[in-house]
Parts: C-alpha cells; structure tokens; sequence
C-alpha cells in the first residue's frame, strides 16, 4: 500500500504500550455464553501480534495462547470455495451487507434462502456446503490449509466446543433448513452442520492467525511460501467483503475508524488485514453487543491509528 509511513523500529515497544493503555481500560462487554464452552474462557486474556510481509512477527500479552476462531474461520472456509469453484459460488450467496444480525432467520426467508454475504452464518453455512459437496473429507481439507498458512502444523480442533457447537446449534441447524427448502443447500444438512461447527471450533493464537492471512496483505501469495493462495482478483474480492461485511452490523463503524478489511468472531479474536504490509490479530474474550471484541477493536485501532495504516488514506 502506498504512503504507509515508516513504522516505528520497536513495533513490539510500541505493542507492549498499547496493551497497557488496554488494560487500563475497563474490561467492558461479555464473554459469548450461547455456546457454554466459551463461557468457560478466562475474560482477561488480553493479546496481539502483527505479521508483516518480510517475516517479522511482533507480539505482546496473550498472543501465543490458540483460543477458538469462530467466524475468523469463515476467512478461509471462503478462500478455499472461491478457489474450488470460482464466480459459480456468488449464485448462490451474495456480497451485500445484511443491516441484520449474524444470524438472522427473517431476511434468509424474504430473499427465498439466498444469504446476503459469506460472512453472515447462512452465507457461510453456503460455503461450508460448498466444501463438502466438492471435497471427500473437507474438515481434512480445510484443517491441512490452515495449517499450510499458519505453519504450525498442531493447529488442532477443541472437540470440547465442537460438541458444545453441536448441541446448541438450533439455530445454525434452522438456517441450513430453511436453504435448503430453497434448494440452496446441495449435500446432507447434517454434514453440512458438522463441517460448519468443526470450523468453527479451530484453536489458533494470535500469531498463527497473523501469518496465516498473510496471502490476503501480499496479492494472494503468501509470505515466507511464496505460494500462491488466490489469485490477485481473489485477494480484492475477499478483502473488500471484510471491509462491508467481516465485522457483522459494525462493518461501517470499523471502517470509518481504522480503515481496515477485517474480521471478527465470538472467541474474542480479531483480524485485520493491511495491503503491502502484514496482517494483525488481537484476542479478547469479552464482546460488546455486536459480537465483537470491546478491547480488541481498541488495540487494532491503536496500532492503525499510530503506524498510519488506514487503507482509506
């Protein structure tokens, strides 16, 4: 990205800094408690890391402690689609905003079972269908190119909140129906739900998380690889619904402020993506009323605001 000032030579100083201005804050919001295993989650986890493009990875607090990705997953549940089917996939989910909650029931029924974006979870429930309909073992698939960008080859699955997932996943379950009926579901709803829950329970740090969304900051090739993830038209495709979408009904609001393709999930974490930069990840359990991280958006709007990373300059 052009006219990105020079950053600071102690980039981890200037993260050691804004963890304490975070931890002085109160610890505002609530942990996810719908799903019972990340309830358990000790609130006070606080951690960050930036991944930039030449390898270097800057750390503070908690960063190296994998917590549940949650809806972070969707970032590459989508990579893996776009790239298995390519412009087939938007005919059966859209790239618009959704002005609804994540999870809405009411707008998937006006618009005859066709989701608004993959970033809501009927459009992701979509995706997830895509990948079992197209792969033999797509929880394999998808596990094994986490662990490609992340370069940590023990990120693993918590069956702990994969089970939790499961049991109290009516809702999700409701969704997949309903498309179904709409016949925008192709494969058995039931392994659909299992793929979509099984992603979502993925165990990632802050760092793995950084470097693993590298491709999204560097045209689609990943950093330290050289691999090519997705193609250059891919990379803008994913990375503009980040900026409308990734953030659920706070999508303007986080644009207007940090100017960053982004996303949030229910774990508490948060990624951003900075074009011809790197990639930054905060994790904080405790959530503000639209499900995403309250000291989280504080941290990555810190390190944004003090290094001149907004894509919107």
């Amino acid at each position: 990205m052009e006219g990105i000032p020079q950053r600071p030579k102690h980039t981890a100083e200037l993260l050691q800094e804004i963890l304490q201005r975070t931890q002085a804050l109160p610890n505002e919001g609530a942990v996810a408690n719908y799903i019972p295993a990340l309830a358990k989650v000790d609130p006070n986890h606080l951690g960050i890391a930036v991944a930039e493009l030449d390898g270097k990875v800057h750390i503070a607090g908690d960063a190296q402690i994998p917590f549940s990705i949650q809806s972070i997953s969707k970032i590459f549940g989508l990579t893996l689609a776009m790239e298995r089917v390519g412009d087939q996939l938007w005919n059966r989910v859209r790239m618009e905003p959704s002005g609804h909650a994540f999870n809405s029931i009411v707008q998937l029924e006006w618009e005859h079972g066709i989701p608004r974006n993959p970033f809501i979870n009927a459009g992701a429930i979509v995706v997830a269908d895509t990948l079992v309909s197209h792969y033999s073992s797509s929880r394999a698939a998808l596990t094994q190119f986490i662990r490609n960008l992340a370069q940590n080859p023990i990120i693993f699955v918590d069956e702990v909140v994969w089970e939790s997932e499961r049991e109290h996943g009516a809702r999700n379950a409701a969704l997949a129906y309903l498309m179904k009926s709409f016949n925008n579901i192709e494969a058995n709803v039931v392994d659909v739900l299992d793929h979509y829950f099984y992603q979502c329970a993925i165990s990632m740090s802050c760092v793995d998380l950084a470097r693993s969304l590298g491709f999204l900051a560097n045209r689609g090739v990943q950093p330290g690889t050289g691999e090519v993830i997705c193609d250059p038209r891919s990379t803008r495709r994913i990375n503009a619904m980040m900026s409308t979408s990734g953030m659920y009904d706070q999508s303007g609001e986080f644009a207007f402020t940090v100017g960053l393709p982004a996303k949030g999930g229910v774990g508490g974490g948060l990624v951003a993506v900075v074009p011809d930069y790197g990639v930054i990840c905060a994790w904080s359990p405790k959530l503000n009323s639209y499900g995403n991280s309250y000291r989280g958006m504080f941290m990555i709007r810190q390190v944004a605001e003090e290094l001149g990373l907004s894509v919107y300059s």
